[in-house]
This record gives C-alpha cells, structure tokens and sequence, in this order.
C-alpha cells in the first residue's frame, strides 16, 4: 500500500448554455448596472492596445490602487512599445521595481520586441497573432483585442471565472482545468452572441467589474447583483461556496542576514546572478539562514571573505509567492577590497536601480529623513 495519499481526479464541470431570453436578460441587466457602477480607472480612458496591455499585465498579482500609481510612470517611460523594446532591461526592471513577479516585466519587453519588428510597433488585432506574443496568454489576449478593438473575443481571469461559476452554479475548484474549461465554454457563448449596443470591451469589462466590486471571493453582496434573480449559487444559498477553493499550500520560511556596508554615504549593492529569481537586480549583500533556494547560501563571488557583519540595525518582513521572509539586517564592513558583481550607489543612484523588493523596503528604512525616493507603493 503506497504511504502517498491517493488523490482521485476531480470531474468534469460542465457548462449548460441558457436560454435566449435569460442570455438576454444576463446581458441587459450586467451592462446596465456596468454604466453606472464601473470604477473610473485611468486604462479606462484610452483605446491605445499598448497601453491597455501593459495596464493588464500590471493588474495580474497586483491591487488595482498600485497598479494606478505605476502604470502613467511606466508610459510615461516608455511611451510605445518600439520605446520598449528598445530599452535597456535594467531599465524596464526599474521601472517595474516594488510591483515584483519580474517575469511579468522581462515577458512584456519580450513581446514588445516582436510587436516592434514583425507588427509595425502595434499591438495586433487578430486574437491567434496576439496569442502568438511571448507572454501572452488567452486571458491577456482577449482582453486586450477585445477592450482596444472591440473584437469579440472571450476571456476568463479570477473574476470572471467566479461570476460564471456562481451564476450557473458549476462547483469545480477555482483556477482548476476542468472549472476553467467550463467558464471559458461560457465566456465564449455569450461574446459570440453580443447584439445590438452591446460592444465586447464593455461586456468583457462589466463582468470583470462585476467579480471585483461585487461578486467578490468571501463576502460577495448579492441583494446588489444585477444578475441576482438568475444566479444559481444565490438560489442555493451557497455563494460563498462557489467555486471550492483550491487547497492551500503550506509557505516556506526564509530566514535572511541582509548586510548593509557604506561608505561615503554610498552603499555597496550587489547584483543577483541571471536566469535565476530575480536575476539581474540588486540588493543589498544577503546571505539566506535557511536553504530554500530562495537566496544564494553565500554572498556573491569575491564579498564572502571580505564582510565582517557588526551590529544589529532593523528586522523586516517580506513576501515572495508561497514564502515569507524574515530578515536581520545589520551593519558590515568591508575587511578587504573584492566584490566581484558588487558596486557602490548613493541612495539617489539606488533608487533608479532594479532593486529588489526587499532591497527597496532596506532602503526605505534606512533613508527616513529623505525625500520619498524609493516609495513605490
């Protein structure tokens, strides 16, 4: 008998398409209650694919209120994606600095790139052209050919997937294949089926909207849903319950010794090797405790025989994906000369650096009486 628990294969959830007059109820009464709810969001007020793009590839991990300080200083950067293309990473990193899942940047410019040279710089109306960008998913695909061009392509992010769930009553496990192959079936169904004054950028929009404001993951406010009288899940009175959470993973803990070594009012940073996490940016010198991977287990080549840790000045917390960190940052000095990927930064040269989230926050700490250089928040 194996010691592994069995796990048995979760069941198709299937789509049951309705009728026409409640597809055609869904669709009045969501983009109805769409016109006068949405948010007044700055991505909302441009027809730019491009903008709209790199709007939808801040919003994935991200809290909308971050996303609306940074996304204006990002194209405001690189105003075009020829302009990102043609930018140096280091430079798309930094911008991108305090946002974190760095992918997300490096995969932007990587379809920029390809936008730039085999799309005359414009971000492609045709759905399977845009599906074949780097980094781009059907998710972002659909969303960006249908908001900037009104191509009535269907899409399915968390939101989407909750309302359609609870609204056909489909009780798979959320982020699932068998819950997403279903939601995608209905996303599909309706956006193929869109007459009249309804626009695919506003039904795509208003279910989004819907999922964010309203049918919202552990208290979602049904007596305000415009699609109350035909939700199955409200009906049932489960739907809190819909769709099943996906059982959690258990987070690793990272412990960190962050060393902060100046002189001259400069810092000595280091940079993290490439094509690893968060390769390519900087931090302050930093050894992990523990041995998740997370970290290199040792300083970077050339700094290990040479800083010798002082005293104790601030611990902190941080978070990467399913590990929390906890680090004791303290003072050093160099014993020697070395530090081969390592260089020295003024607070104002560092705070236009790729540095690392938890790098930022170090700073952050250590230059209250500053202006606000590193707050990216």
């Amino acid at each position: 008998m194996s010691s592994k628990k069995e796990q048995e294969p979760e069941g198709e959830v299937r789509f049951a398409p309705p009728g026409e007059v409640t597809a055609r109820s869904v669709r009045r009464e969501l983009t109805l209650w769409y016109a006068a709810a949405k948010r007044d969001l700055p991505w909302r007020r441009t027809s730019d694919p491009y903008a709209i793009w790199v709007s939808e590839a801040m919003l994935q991990q991200t809290r909308v209120e971050t996303v609306k300080e940074y996304w204006p200083r990002f194209l405001e950067r690189f105003p075009t994606a020829t302009a990102l293309a043609e930018a140096e990473e280091e430079a798309v990193l930094e911008a991108w600095s305090g946002l974190g899942y760095y992918r997300r940047a490096r995969s932007l410019q990587a379809a920029a790139r390809v936008i730039a040279s085999e799309h005359q710089g414009v971000f492609p109306r045709d759905l399977g052209a845009a599906l074949d960008l780097p980094g781009v998913g059907p998710y972002t695909a659909g969303a960006v050919v249908s908001i900037a061009y009104d191509v009535p392509a269907p899409l399915v992010d968390g939101n989407v997937e909750r309302v359609f769930a609870r609204l056909f009553g489909m009780e798979g496990v959320r982020a699932s294949g068998p819950l997403g192959r279903a939601c995608w079936a209905a996303a599909s169904f309706f956006v193929e089926r869109l007459e009249g004054a309804v626009r695919p950028s506003v039904w795509n929009q208003a279910l989004m909207e819907l999922g964010a404001l309203v049918c919202t993951p552990r208290a979602p406010r049904c007596d305000e849903c415009p699609l109350a009288e035909e939700c199955v899940a409200k009906a049932r009175g489960n739907a809190v319950g819909i769709p099943r959470p996906k059982p959690r993973r258990a987070s690793t803990e990272v412990e960190l010794e962050v060393y902060v070594i100046e002189r001259g009012g400069r810092w000595l940073l280091e940079q993290r090797p490439e094509g690893g996490l968060m390769g390519g940016m900087w931090q302050f010198p930093t050894v992990e405790v523990t041995s998740s991977g997370l970290f290199p287990e040792e300083l970077g080549p050339g700094l290990a025989p040479v800083v010798e840790p002082e005293h104790d000045l601030i611990a902190l917390t941080h978070g990467i994906t399913h590990h929390r960190i906890r680090a004791r940052v303290r003072s050093a000095r160099m014993a020697a000369s070395g530090g081969e990927g390592a260089a020295w930064f003024g607070p104002e040269e560092a705070a236009e650096l790729a540095l690392t989230g938890m790098a930022r926050k170090v700073a952050e700490r250590l230059a209250p009486a500053r202006d606000p250089l590193f707050d990216r928040s």
